[in-house]
């Protein structure tokens, strides 16, 4: 088969798949911006995909949401828990991980397989034991609840640890040299060079904590703590329910996703495909 037509085919089938996992995007999103009876009018046909066409409708849905629900401190709450989870999970698997990377102690090695070997444990067989120490700790339907079990991560050490290894060793001993000791390197030299881990660890933490679902919803009872994800369910089973009041809140919750993936593409590809530390 000739080069272009391998091409053409290529991209044709690229297209294709694209439109199959943007069309559920696009439904979505129009579907907030138009009365709830066009959305079941407008099934059949090309207009499923467009909004009203009176622009008065589009924020209407939004608004019918907004004097119903308390989405504002929804909105809060997930911003919260991501925000600090992300950070959190930053700083504490980035030391973990420089610690695997660059310090000596007897049983490293056997640690660090027990831990990888944590990998292929579901998440979900350990939530029991999970809301087992929280209720122990005391710290149910707190904010604090939701926050702590989400900051370490095994993968997220492994990704930091392979960063930091691939620091040459002459500018760990440069600095040395010049009277600096570990805390120095690790947040002024080692952490500055591992740009793309961090933006893959923040991203991909921010995403897991912005999603999720099921632990925020065992350990709080307080609806006022609620993260978004949780209050969706609320919305989608309060009666009346609109559908497009759902496609409002479904999109309100997306938006966030997008653009913090947009903007941390770039380091994520290097920060997955081990590209660099950021060392030129």
């Amino acid at each position: 088969m000739k080069k272009p037509i391998r091409r053409i085919i290529e991209y044709t089938v690229l297209i294709l798949i694209a439109c199959i996992f943007v069309f559920p995007l696009i439904w979505m999103i129009v579907s907030s911006l138009k009365p709830e009876a066009s959305i079941y009018t407008d099934m059949n046909g090309i207009k499923a995909l467009l909004p009203s066409l009176n622009p008065s409708d589009w924020l209407q849905s939004y608004k019918e949401l907004f004097n119903r629900f308390d989405i504002v401190q929804y909105i809060f709450n997930s911003v919260i828990y991501a925000v600090v989870i992300t950070g959190g999970s930053i700083v504490v698997n980035a030391m973990a991980g420089y610690a695997f990377a660059r310090f000596h102690f007897r049983g490293k090695k056997i640690l660090f397989a027990l831990m990888l070997a944590l990998l292929i444990v579901p998440v979900e067989t350990i939530i029991i034991t999970q809301f087992t120490v929280a209720h122990s700790l005391g710290i149910l339907n707190t904010r604090l609840a939701v926050i702590l079990p989400l900051i370490a991560n095994i993968f997220f050490i492994y990704l930091f640890r392979n960063f930091f290894k691939a620091v040459p060793e002459e500018v760990i001993e440069s600095v040395k040299i010049d009277g600096g000791n570990n805390w120095t390197i690790f947040w002024r030299i080692v952490l500055p060079m591992s740009k793309p881990a961090i933006a893959t660890v923040g991203t991909l933490s921010f995403i897991a904590s912005w999603n999720d679902y099921l632990w925020p919803l065992m350990v709080l009872t307080d609806t006022s703590k609620f993260p978004l994800q949780v209050a969706i369910t609320n919305i989608n089973t309060t009666e009346p329910v609109f559908t497009n009041q759902v496609m409002s809140i479904l999109t309100i919750s997306t938006i966030p996703l997008i653009i913090v993936y947009i903007l941390a593409q770039k380091y994520i590809l290097q920060g997955l495909g081990g590209s660099g530390t950021g060392i030129k």
